[in-house]
Parts: C-alpha cells; structure tokens; sequence
C-alpha cells in the first residue's frame, strides 16, 4: 500500500513497476541575518545554522499610458517591500566548515538546496512546525577574502 503512493505502474505485475521523478530545489539569493553557529546534537554530525533574508519589492499604482504605437509605463505610489527569513542548515563537511568560518551577519549569498518540514517540541512542551533550507551549495558574493563557490 505505501509503495503505490511512491511508484507509478503500467500493469498490475511488480516487475513493471516504474519510479516517478520529483524534484525539492531551492534557489535563494539575500543577506544573512546573523552570524552562523554550529551544533551538534549527541551522536549526530555537527550542523552550522544560519538565517538568510531574501527581499520581494513592488510598485503600488502602476499604470500604463498609451500613446499611438508607444507605451508608457507610469510609476505612480509607493515602493512597498516583503522580508522573508529563511533558516538554512548546512550538513556537509567541507561546505559546513567554510559557511561557519567565513559567513557572517550582513554577507550576501546564493544558497542552493532542499526544503525541509520538520517538528519539534519547544521550552514549553509544545509541538512546533519548522522549514529549513538543507544547502548543498553556498556562492560568497560579497566583498571579502573568500568570493569563489564553494
């Protein structure tokens, strides 16, 4: 019964079964939100965690204005902004490291990766959803000493 929610068949014989492909990518291109840490939770590998913040801007009142075969397009309102935060975790080692080592509050990066949905309990025993951001690739683009991919 659980295999049928993850394979696609063309008869009804298990020799035919066939695997559907998917995908879980993420792209993200902003500034981080703090100074990363790493953790390492008993017996697991460590992790280094930080918060990304990635910026959707938008014109409130935009309207066009035709004039014969040129259109013009008038800005009119205000620039509104949405900040999004994004908490991203690094599993691998190389990559962890050097994200722990050289990322700091205020850099700009390109993160790549998967989504993540997960729960936990907190401080006062209640169940809690969390997203988090599994990189397998960082891009350094700010001014500084590391600027390659890594």
């Amino acid at each position: 019964q659980v295999l049928r929610q993850f394979v696609r068949h063309d008869s009804d014989t298990v020799s035919s079964l066939v695997l559907e492909r998917s995908m879980n990518r993420v792209q993200l291109l902003g500034r981080v939100g703090q100074d990363p840490i790493m953790r390492q939770v008993e017996g697991k590998n460590p992790v280094t965690i930080f918060s990304l913040a990635t910026n959707e801007m938008w014109r409130t009142g935009d309207s066009e204005v035709g004039q014969g075969a040129l259109l013009l397009l008038c800005t009119l309102g205000d620039i509104s902004q949405k900040t999004t935060w994004h908490r991203i975790s690094v599993f691998r080692p190389g990559l962890r490291d050097v994200t722990y080592q050289y990322v700091r509050k205020g850099s700009r990066i390109f993160v790549e990766g998967k989504i993540d949905y997960g729960e936990y309990t907190d401080k006062n025993n209640v169940r809690r959803q969390a997203t988090t951001i599994i990189a397998d690739n960082v891009i350094f683009l700010s001014d500084g000493s590391v600027r390659d991919k890594v």
